[in-house]
């Protein structure tokens, strides 16, 4: 029983809502108590009751090289030995917005401090340049807690989103259009019905928040050419994707491959190496009318914060081409794995994947063919997956508690740790079935 972190979760929740400060840390999606970490080195994370698990969420993807990496943590510790915050330019920020610019398309960049303020400054940029006022987005794909995309679809297909949450009127999700994920019919007619309105589409470059959903064959390309020919800008949401899936991104996987460029692109995670740090780019000319070189404002007190950037440009340097081969081979051994193992347990599934991100979806209404869509992955079976949760969870292996979330590994993820997980993976999988015959 975790009864030094149910100790602790009980303390939370009487000065935090939901005793977590992040939603889906609060395991309402699989039950029982949230594990509150103690520390994390490599491929391992320990929590206050002193169990250790194999990390599968790491930090929701930013510990590409794995936790307390020794050589960020000394480009951490230096940062700090010469203070923490000054509100002026530094010299780290500059250099990690030209590590991203070489990565990526980008010509200008702006830090910020998270994904959240990434989305929503890059929309307010959107819709400055182009003086219009609509967006369109995707039902599943998250793009932060910005009020206007905190929407749900309308009744039809190109119709205006609706609140899901109180506290976001219906005016403003009412600027913004969402449509199913990989349906070019959809992106045609709101574009045909409401293009000169549209200032932006955003999506993420390849969803991982409604499990891993990858763009079809040529989306990305159709998304960005619909958008230039309408006059909108095109928005390529890598806060999840950019600098894990490639050196370069999803960007780096199918637009250098297919040869377009986004209007702006939107970053963080790995490009913070763990810290509070996010960024927004894109065309210079469309960059140029960001305050104080343009009319349009943003501004941060702990943009390009020192010790974040120190962390964030240590990170990028050392993710060269050998870190990219050995998170790619851990997610497919794991998730070949997984996969194996729930067939040998009669558990109908699907794995999807897209480089080094995976899911599995669980459930016979899954099974039978590629998930495309949010609508098609609402309706898996969240029950055989809080058996698998909670079994991994007991044997030492640390997952997303959701089913609607993306696994993540590192370079940190040795054979000892890979081994670790393999090992618990056929224990749970019979959990998933027993599951699911009892819930039929």
């Amino acid at each position: 029983m975790p009864d030094v972190s149910q100790q602790w979760f009980d303390r939370a929740r009487a000065v935090t809502p939901g005793g977590v400060n992040s939603p889906v840390r609060a395991f309402a999606a699989v039950g029982g108590t949230p594990r509150f970490m103690a520390s994390g080195r490599g491929a391992w994370l320990t929590d206050v009751d002193g169990a250790s698990y194999v990390d599968l969420v790491c930090s929701w993807g930013p510990m590409l090289l794995g936790h307390a990496h020794p050589e960020v943590l000394a480009a951490v510790q230096d940062a700090i030995a010469r203070g923490t915050s000054y509100g002026t330019p530094t010299t780290t920020e500059v250099e990690l917005a030209e590590e991203i610019g070489a990565r990526t398309p980008v010509e200008k960049v702006r830090l910020v401090s998270s994904g959240t303020e990434a989305t929503m400054s890059a929309i307010r940029l959107a819709r400055g340049f182009t003086g219009r006022d609509l967006v369109v987005k995707f039902a599943g794909c998250y793009h932060g807690h910005v009020d206007s995309l905190l929407a749900s679809a309308g009744s039809g297909l190109a119709t205006f989103g609706v609140s899901t949450t109180p506290g976001v009127p219906e005016s403003s999700a009412a600027q913004t259009i969402v449509l199913p994920y990989n349906d070019r019919a959809a992106v045609e007619a709101a574009f045909a019905e409401h293009g000169e309105r549209i200032a932006c589409l955003i999506t993420e470059a390849s969803p991982g928040n409604m499990g891993v959903v990858p763009p079809e064959p040529g989306f990305n390309a159709f998304l960005a050419e619909t958008c230039r020919r309408h006059g909108a800008l095109f928005i390529s949401d890598e806060v999840m994707t950019g600098f894990r899936v490639s050196r370069s991104g999803q960007w780096g996987t199918d637009g250098a491959v297919e040869g377009w460029v986004p209007d702006l692109m939107t970053f963080g995670k790995v490009m913070g190496g763990g810290f509070p740090a996010a960024a927004f780019g894109g065309r210079a000319e469309v960059m140029a009318m960001l305050s104080p070189e343009g009319p349009v404002y943003q501004a941060g007190t702990l943009s390009g914060n020192p010790v974040a950037t120190a962390a964030g440009l240590a990170t990028l340097r050392l993710a060269d081409e050998s870190v990219y081969t050995r998170v790619d081979q851990v997610a497919a051994a794991i998730s070949e794995a997984a996969s194996e193992a729930l067939t040998q347990a009669g558990v109908p599934h699907r794995l999807q994947s897209n480089g080094n991100m995976f899911s599995v979806f669980f459930g016979a209404s899954v099974a039978g063919s590629p998930v495309r869509d949010y609508a098609t992955a609402a309706t898996q079976d969240t029950g055989a997956f809080k058996a698998f949760f909670h079994a991994m969870l007991d044997a030492g292996v640390y997952l997303p508690p959701s089913a609607f979330e993306a696994w993540f590994v590192s370079s940190a993820h040795d054979d000892r740790a890979v081994s670790h997980v393999l090992a618990a993976l056929p224990v749970a999988a019979t959990a998933a079935a027993a599951a699911l015959e009892g819930a039929s």
